[in-house]
């Protein structure tokens, strides 16, 4: 339902994706205020924002590694006290104005899609605005739009409703330079872990005791009226070591606290920071996460921690969603995945959950990396290793994914052919040119069609860098590479088209696919056609296409709605002048593909 200001709609009672999204370089920051009947919070922790993400009863969470252009709140309705009259959600932006954006948007999603939309017009040169809330009306939860600016900034804004804004932190007397300037003091491979640590270090540096050790004034410098300095046996250097790194320091996690033995501290990849927990030791009767101690089953063994279990699972809801973004874009190979497997560290959550959680999810993801691999007739180096790269980090098994990987891997093989990296076949016996090499030596069937019917003559195919030579019982074919225009397989056999109309040929072989990449590239090479490394050819198909095709049939086959060993088909081919664009691709299964051939 889109709404305007002041309207509102029915939501359902459950757990809700609010997410803002805009044109624009700059960054916003969302919030949420959940507050009572009288219009004010009952604490400062009534107030979610980025240095606290999480309010204590888990009704909302703020997404802190959203994607470009958005920012994200999940708002679990069940999860909101009986106190809570409404949840107001408000956002702010430090260096502009919300009349600078475009397309600024408010969309609240559900399990099965979106179930209001706000597109917010009218807005006036401010940097807090209020943009809705969820509220009670009849036992039932409500969204209304209201899409109003603060004059006062989200200072103005917060003490509104009652939160505590302290004007003496960092020296600014506004909540939003307070708030920036913590913010900035983060490390960005420690967004995950909290934003306090360089607070803390700021606070400890404020209340430590300052050493001079330049200089000192004695009583003679006093009586002198000239400074002395302290002679140097006097002076004590204070010299404060930093703690060494863990045994990984490339790796954020959690580590033994080298101050405190008792508890566990946030290495971030760089330093040391100001999260800490307690260390839990492992023992069956009490949570590895919380250290809370387990109810006993009746049948013997303990039941899970309630309170760990809700929690994990409402952040590997997220999780997933957020693993779903990065895979199909930045990549496994990003900072964006590192920085997805650090904050599953961070909330003491195991790596294998985390790949449970996405088995399904990148069993699909290898399917459509194959397809898009395939595409083109193509499968480069970088292809391989980003598939084998997401097979290794997801730990994926199973029948499907050995047989995508035989596909990828016989792919690049028959890349590899076509474009020029061909074997030596040693073969004695055979009378060679000077520098003739042979790259295939097999046994092949000549096939030719007569007046009276096909006539088959066995015998062996040698394809060199010269020349391709058939030799079979009384009789003898010799192509030179230049009298060869193409190479194609066919129906199960190798096609050799020729530049008079009685030179071509063809060969019934064991694996056409192969010895057609083979003849193929010492065609190429012979023609120097060989295309240099990384370039694509005319058959190539742009990535946005793939992913526009893709999208379109929804990752599956047009056909008969298979969602495995899929391919992308032109559906009028390239061999009868078809086109690679949008309209005339379609996603098949291997199967419905293999019947299509190359009928129209």
């Amino acid at each position: 339902m889109e709404l305007r200001k002041g309207a509102h709609a029915p939501v359902p009672t459950s757990l809700l994706g609010v997410v803002l999204s805009w044109e624009s370089a700059h960054a916003v920051d969302v919030h949420a205020l959940l507050v009572t009947e009288s219009g004010l919070v009952r604490g400062d922790g009534d107030f979610v924002f980025f240095n606290a993400p999480r309010h204590v009863s888990q009704a909302v969470t703020l997404d802190q590694q959203p994607a470009l252009g958005t920012a994200r709140l999940s708002v679990s309705l069940p999860r909101t006290e009986d106190e809570v009259a409404r949840i107001v959600i408000s956002a702010s932006i430090d260096d502009a104005t919300f009349d600078e954006l475009d397309d600024l948007t408010l969309t609240v999603h559900a399990a099965d899609g979106p179930v209001a939309t706000f597109v917010v017009d009218g807005i006036e040169d401010v940097q807090a605005m209020m943009f809705g809330e969820f509220y009670r009306r009849d036992g039932q939860w409500r969204f209304r739009a209201i899409g109003q600016g603060w004059a006062g900034g989200l200072a103005g804004l917060a003490t509104e409703f009652g939160v505590t804004v302290d004007e003496s932190v960092a020296g600014h007397p506004e909540l939003p330079e307070a708030v920036r300037t913590e913010r900035s003091s983060m490390s960005p491979r420690s967004s995950a872990a909290g934003s306090t640590h360089t607070a803390d270090r700021a606070r400890l540096a404020a209340t430590a005791p300052r050493h001079d050790t330049s200089t000192s004034e004695s009583p003679e410098a006093d009586r002198a009226g000239q400074p002395t300095a302290r002679p140097p046996e006097l002076t004590r250097r204070v010299i404060d070591v930093p703690p060494p790194p863990p045994p990984d320091p490339e790796l954020a996690d959690w580590h033994p606290d080298p101050h405190a033995p008792g508890q566990l501290r946030w290495w971030d990849g760089d330093e040391w920071t100001g999260s800490t927990r307690p260390h839990i030791h492992e023992h069956r009767a009490h949570c590895g996460r919380c250290g809370n101690p387990l109810r006993r089953r009746f049948f013997g063994g303990h039941s899970q921690c309630k309170s760990c279990t809700a929690e994990v699972e409402e952040f590997l809801t997220h999780w997933r969603n957020r693993a779903v973004r990065v895979m199909t874009g930045p990549g496994t190979q990003s900072m964006e995945w590192i920085e997805l497997w650090t904050a599953l560290r961070f909330q003491r959550i195991d790596d294998q959950r985390g790949r449970a959680v996405l088995r399904e999810v990148g069993t699909t993801h290898v399917e459509r990396m194959v397809a898009f691999a395939f595409a083109d007739g193509e499968v480069f180096a970088e292809e391989l290793e980003a598939f084998e790269h997401v097979v290794s980090e997801l730990a994926l098994s199973g029948h499907i994914v050995d047989d995508l990987r035989r596909r990828m891997h016989r792919g690049r093989t028959l890349s590899r052919l076509r474009g020029g990296e061909l074997p030596t076949v040693d073969t004695p016996g055979l009378h060679l040119d000077p520098d003739e090499r042979v790259h295939l030596d097999l046994p092949a069937v000549h096939i030719r069609t007569l007046a009276r019917g096909p006539r088959n003559t066995e015998g062996r195919l040698i394809g060199s860098s010269k020349k391709l030579r058939f030799v079979g019982d009384g009789t003898g074919i010799e192509l030179p590479w230049n009298r060869v225009v193409s190479v194609h397989p066919e129906h199960g056999t190798v096609v050799l088209a020729a530049t008079s109309a009685r030179g071509g040929a063809t060969f019934g072989v064991a694996d056409p696919d192969y010895v057609a990449a083979a003849l193929e590239g010492a065609l190429r090479v012979s023609k120097r056609l060989v295309l240099t490394p990384g370039q694509r050819d005319t058959r190539s198909i742009p990535q946005d296409v793939k992913a526009q095709v893709w999208q379109r049939d929804g990752g599956r086959c047009v056909e008969c709605g298979d969602g495995h060993y899929l391919e992308f088909d032109h559906i009028i081919p390239l061999s009868r002048g078809g086109a690679t664009s949008m309209t005339n691709l379609q996603i098949l299964c291997r199967a419905c593909n293999r019947a299509k051939g190359a009928r129209i």
